[in-house]
């Protein structure tokens, strides 16, 4: 089993190893405590490349999306609580990702399917990124995360750099838009009943 994983964090390295100095911060890295709690709290999903037939499709419904992970560390599970607008509807749901510390990946049963990201830093604390299937180069993709809606041209750049670096193109790119999102109403609903729920306790 563990052949696989390995095979794949050495086809990525070439692809994030190339002469462009900006794909050596974008090597894939074991994942610590430190990097659990970094990554801890609210993301938004930002843009995204995916070649994969049903991660393009799913990516091109999403108008915004934003998440919040909750690590358990001495289970290597994140619990994940996202807030979806698809189709001028919030969708809200939870589900669990398993933490593969030493291969740097996430992974999550969905569609009957295990599905594999690893988890690539860069060098701003505020972002970071998403890799898919690097080693498959029909279905590769890259997905780009912040911790605003709102990013700068120094944080968009950072994402182009590292598209280039798996050779994806800029004119594949799905951006989210902040502006569509429907869920606030109901993040703010779940954070009042968090709040009684802890007064209570």
């Amino acid at each position: 089993m563990a052949l696989p994983w390995v095979l794949a964090l050495l086809s990525l390295l070439p692809l994030l190893d190339a002469q462009d100095p900006a794909c050596a911060n974008l090597k894939p890295a074991p994942i610590t405590n430190a990097t659990l709690e970094w990554i801890s709290g609210k993301w938004f999903y930002i843009a995204s490349v995916f070649r994969e037939p049903k991660y393009n499709a799913s990516s091109q419904e999403i108008q915004a999306d934003f998440f919040y992970f909750t690590p358990n560390m001495t289970e290597d599970v994140i619990l994940l609580r996202e807030y979806q607008t698809t189709r001028g509807q919030c969708i809200y749901n939870t589900s669990n990702l398993e933490v593969q510390r030493e291969n740097g990946t996430f992974s999550k049963y969905e569609w009957g399917t295990e599905h594999i990201a690893h988890l690539l830093l860069t060098k701003d604390p505020k972002t970071f990124l998403l890799a898919f299937l690097p080693e498959h180069e029909l279905n590769k993709g890259l997905s780009f995360y912040a911790d605003k809606q709102e990013v700068t041209e120094e944080q968009l750049r950072e994402f182009y750099d590292a598209l280039k670096c798996m050779g994806l193109q800029n004119m594949e790119i799905h951006y989210t838009d902040g502006k569509k999102d429907q869920c606030g109403p109901l993040e703010k609903q779940h954070e009042e009943e968090r709040k009684k729920e802890n007064k209570g306790s």
